[in-house]
């Protein structure tokens, strides 16, 4: 019998009502990001649904972003204006940030911007660009998505741990030996914006544990959401999705009748891992507790989806545990294929060392997909026993303690069920833009000193 849950193909109207509310005036909303598609990364992918609930909304959105040679998608009511960037590891978050500011000027000369929303930390600004641009331009909400130095505390763990040699990745050797430096532009973005909105509780202490804010310091916790239209359980009335499905089953052996079923009494489980091939992901906490999980479940395949500079690492070391047959990766998928990928799969295993939210975990739980992940902040803020499984960090013992207690387990299935109602209740890309609309208003009115 089929334990997954289905899509119905209908969401429930309480998710869509703020539609029918209105907001208080119409906005022309400035977006500053350094990550925007075609670069899919999880600030990226942020940037763009939210654009597009906005302008639902009723708002006028531009984005600056990081120039690409690639064609960026197009939304309706979304313009976005590429600028120029030196392609160096971290260095490219200052000189994006000097021509963010001279696209802004012009921005505003043609057509006037009511509220700059700032992402950090790929932009860096100093405090008085953030004064200059609050005085001349418009108010300045910053988007805390994690630190430097709470990425470099994660490279280190991830180090001490053996995940990987971090000087064969530039961008981890880089974020080691320059974080402390470009810490000061985060530090300028809380002391100086309107307001500053966390993407979680453990986003915000970090900010006031590292960097002591004034007594003054205005910033709210909002969650990310995730697109729950696209990362959403499967449709077994569409053929196409079906044989989708079956495809990518066969593809990493992984199709046993129950498998193409979507029933969790299959004896090829597929585990799925995603993000980018970093120390700082846990792969190899990941690729150590196979053996263990193997023992249990002989037929089990780890399918990890990523791109980075790990991915022969990774291979390795998979070949030096014995595992090889049992793991396969994928460098590059469409979004679409993405999705489907998290259908497909019978769980998410994500072992991350350090996050400022984690949006894997979300996208997982909402396409009725159970989840393990690490047994620590900000992840436990969307994971808790009653959607998931929680295990220790950088302990491959206690990861696959952990998936083979949910593999064989009659209430995962049921979890699935839960984290997917979790997600439609709270963590929508609907319920952010709502909010941050608010945040934007608030900030227009603290400006005009109401």
């Amino acid at each position: 019998m089929d334990s997954r849950i289905r899509f119905e193909g209908t969401y429930p109207l309480d998710y869509l009502s703020y539609y029918e509310v209105g907001v208080l005036f119409d906005m022309h909303i400035a977006i500053v990001s350094g990550e925007y598609p075609p670069r899919w990364g999880g600030i990226g992918s942020v940037v763009f649904h939210l654009a597009g609930h906005f302008v639902q909304l009723g708002h006028e959105v531009t984005i600056i972003t990081r120039s690409h040679h690639e064609k960026t998608p197009s939304q309706e009511g979304v313009e976005v204006i590429p600028v120029r960037w030196a392609k160096l590891p971290m260095a490219f978050t200052r000189s994006y940030g000097k021509n963010a500011i001279k696209a802004l000027k012009k921005l505003h000369a043609k057509k006037p911007v009511d509220i700059i929303n700032a992402h950090l930390p790929l932009v860096s600004w100093k405090r008085k660009e953030f004064r200059w641009l609050e005085q001349n331009i418009a108010p300045v909400v910053s988007c805390l998505h994690g630190s430097w130095l709470g990425e470099k505390e994660g490279v280190k763990r991830a180090a001490a741990a053996k995940e990987s040699a971090t000087w064969k990745n530039p961008n981890d050797l880089a974020i080691l030996t320059t974080a402390g430096w470009y810490s000061k532009y985060e530090r300028a973005g809380i002391l100086e914006s309107s307001i500053c909105v966390a993407n979680s509780q453990s986003t915000l202490k970090e900010f006031q544990r590292w960097y002591k804010p004034d007594d003054n310091f205005d910033c709210e916790v909002i969650l990310w959401g995730c697109d729950h239209k696209v990362f959403r359980p499967p449709n077994i009335d569409d053929e196409a999705e079906q044989l989708e499905h079956e495809r990518i089953r066969q593809l990493y052996g992984c199709g046993d009748e129950e498998s193409l079923n979507y029933s969790a009494d299959t004896n090829t489980p597929m585990l799925l891992a995603v993000g980018r091939l970093v120390a700082r992901k846990g792969y190899m906490t990941l690729l150590r507790a196979m053996p263990a999980i193997l023992q249990e479940n002989p037929n089990a395949k780890l399918v990890i989806v990523g791109r980075g500079h790990m991915k022969s690492s990774l291979e390795k070391n998979a070949k030096k545990l014995g595992i090889s047959d049992s793991i396969h990766i994928q460098s590059s998928l469409s979004f679409e294929e993405l999705a489907q990928h998290f259908r497909s799969a019978d769980l998410v295993v994500y072992p991350s060392y350090y996050e400022g939210q984690g949006l894997i975990p979300l996208e997982s739980l909402a396409s009725g997909t159970p989840v393990a992940t690490v047994d620590q902040e900000p992840l436990t803020e969307m994971v808790d026993d009653s959607v998931g499984g929680l295990f220790k960090r950088g302990e491959p013992e206690d990861l696959a303690r952990c998936v083979n207690e949910m593999l064989a387990s009659e209430e995962t299935p049921k979890k699935a069920i839960l984290g997917r109602e979790r997600v439609l209740s709270t963590y929508t890309y609907e319920h952010n833009a709502s909010d941050y609309v608010a945040v934007f208003n608030r900030a227009i009115e603290k400006r005009n000193g109401k």
